[in-house]
């Protein structure tokens, strides 16, 4: 099983020192004054190469991809002392264009650019900067420019899935989205699998709340569209517990931190499965209340397109994380290691490797693709 953990305690750490006073995605400093946007950097003694991050609407301290995303340029300057990162917070998604094009302009030799919601602004740079390099995270490779760092997360949540059907005492575990995007979904698909194949190898018939994959118009998703909403994210998972259920799987970034404030406040009800980085350490103050994590391995993904851009050897070919090479997987259980049965465990790692295999076939049709 993947264990993220040094990565992810960089996202941590980098949540906690990210300043929010900046403006201009020219600023190297954090220091400047708009609304629309806020900076931060590492600049090494003596980089030339600068690589610059956009976020999205989430911000940097999201405790999900943003922050793994940062995470993720944070470590290449570690490793290279050549590189020197800053980053731009998107207030809406009005500040895309101009983060990027700030950052074009500042010189930063590679831009990423995180969430497929930013692909036309990445796109609509490219084209007015044919020799600029950019990464987009959770979205395909566009033209020779753009390298697509992508995340078949269906097969990481299969696990979870699994895990969640062998772990309920009420026979009901729940998932719900910040909104309905292919990113969310293909999370919330393999969710659905994995319980849906427990049950066809135990003969069990343990229920999902907020997803039927083959009746995705009924799915559950934050009223607002929102992944920063955390009273609306509590409000989701206290009716889910009143429906019965005792495991709650939130992919919805900051409102599914109401999801593990109100598994918290259940007095053991409740329980939750984090998802895209170890939640147990982005998180916590809510460890006690997270069995596992679906972790998504963007950190390393972001540090490795950075670093070789740094050498000159960038790519645009897209880049899939799968279970195969640590790109998706399920965080330790940390609190509940005690808790979950050796047999459990080692039902997971067969099911890991007949998923790698082939021999398991994950049916969401939100999956990446090569292609």
């Amino acid at each position: 099983m993947r264990k993220p953990l040094a990565l992810v305690a960089v996202a941590a750490a980098v949540a906690l020192t990210a300043t929010a006073c900046g403006s201009k995605p020219v600023s190297t400093s954090g220091s400047g004054a708009s609304s629309s946007a806020a900076t931060g950097s590492s600049t090494a003694a003596g980089a030339a190469f600068k690589a610059c991050m956009v976020t999205d609407t989430g911000g940097l301290d999201d405790h999900s991809f943003n922050a793994e995303s940062w995470a993720g340029m944070q470590a290449a300057s570690k490793a290279d002392s050549n590189i020197s990162v800053q980053n731009a917070t998107s207030a809406t998604e009005n500040d895309y264009a101009s983060n990027i094009s700030g950052f074009v302009s500042a010189g930063c030799k590679m831009i990423v650019t995180v969430g497929f919601a930013m692909n036309d602004a990445t796109v609509a740079s490219a084209k007015k900067n044919p020799t600029q390099n950019y990464a987009i995270v959770d979205n395909s490779s566009t033209g020779s420019q753009i390298k697509g760092l992508e995340f078949n997360t269906a097969q990481g949540a299969f696990l979870g899935g699994y895990f969640a059907a062998a772990m309920t005492k009420t026979g009901k575990v729940a998932t719900f989205g910040g909104a309905n995007y292919p990113t969310v979904t293909v999370y919330m698909d393999g969710f659905w699998e994995g319980v849906q194949y427990y049950n066809s190898k135990h003969g069990t018939k343990v229920q999902v709340l907020g997803w039927d994959e083959t009746k995705p118009k009924s799915g559950t998703f934050d009223p607002t569209q929102s992944f920063t909403d955390q009273a609306g994210g509590k409000q989701i998972a206290a009716t889910f517990q009143a429906q019965g259920a005792d495991i709650i799987f939130p992919v919805a970034g900051g409102t599914g931190i109401g999801a593990l404030a109100q598994a918290k406040a259940s007095g053991g009800k409740l329980n939750a499965i984090w998802v895209d980085d170890d939640g147990a350490i982005s998180n916590a103050s809510y460890a006690s209340v997270i069995m596992t994590s679906v972790t998504k391995g963007i950190a390393s993904a972001v540090t490795a397109v950075v670093t070789d851009s740094a050498k000159g050897t960038f790519s645009s070919t897209p880049y899939i994380g799968t279970l195969a090479n640590d790109g998706t997987g399920l965080a330790p259980y940390h609190d509940f290691e005690s808790k979950v049965p050796a047999t459990l465990t080692t039902e997971l790692a067969t099911v890991k490797q007949d998923i790698i295999s082939g021999t398991i076939k994950i049916a969401s049709k939100n999956q990446p693709t090569a292609g």
